[in-house]
């Protein structure tokens, strides 16, 4: 196809404007510093990783107590479940003296809900151990990367 005369200047302008454009690009990420950077003003990977290893610690330090104390407010609740087990069966004995089916079923019961609240307890300290776990990981890849 053949350009006329206005399509042909407005061309050129456009070829023009689209190298000015270019060169403000270029001379922009020069002068930002995105290809040349100056890396005096960094602080030194020492100084970060010592600061690392005490925030990580830290870190690991409050996750073990956390954990424990958690794990302590499970047993906590573990005996109080197995103690209302315990005390509505031993309610229900008394109140029914000639051993009915009603008495035998509250015992059945206790029992049931003390084996459950010892594997539910199991269970979430389990998971507490986990967590854990996986937070002492976290912190210590974190501080694997700063070394």
């Amino acid at each position: 196809m053949k350009l006329n005369y206005f399509t042909k200047g407005l061309s050129t302008v456009g070829r023009y404007l689209a190298a000015t454009v270019l060169c403000v690009c270029a001379m922009a990420f020069v002068w930002q510093g995105a290809y040349f950077s100056n890396t005096a003003a960094i602080a030194s990977p020492a100084i970060n990783s010592i600061a690392a290893a005490d925030i990580g610690d830290n870190v690991q330090e409050k996750a073990s107590k956390d954990a424990g104390r958690t794990k302590n407010f499970i047993q906590d609740t573990e005996e109080k479940v197995k103690d209302a087990a315990k005390t509505n069966a031993a309610k229900v004995d008394r109140a029914s003296d000639n051993g009915s089916f009603v008495e035998r079923q509250a015992k059945e019961d206790a029992a049931t809900i003390e084996k459950r609240a010892e594997e539910d307890s199991a269970r979430t300290q389990k998971a507490v151990d986990n967590t854990k776990n996986a937070v002492e990981r976290a912190v210590d890849s974190i501080k694997d990367a700063f070394n």
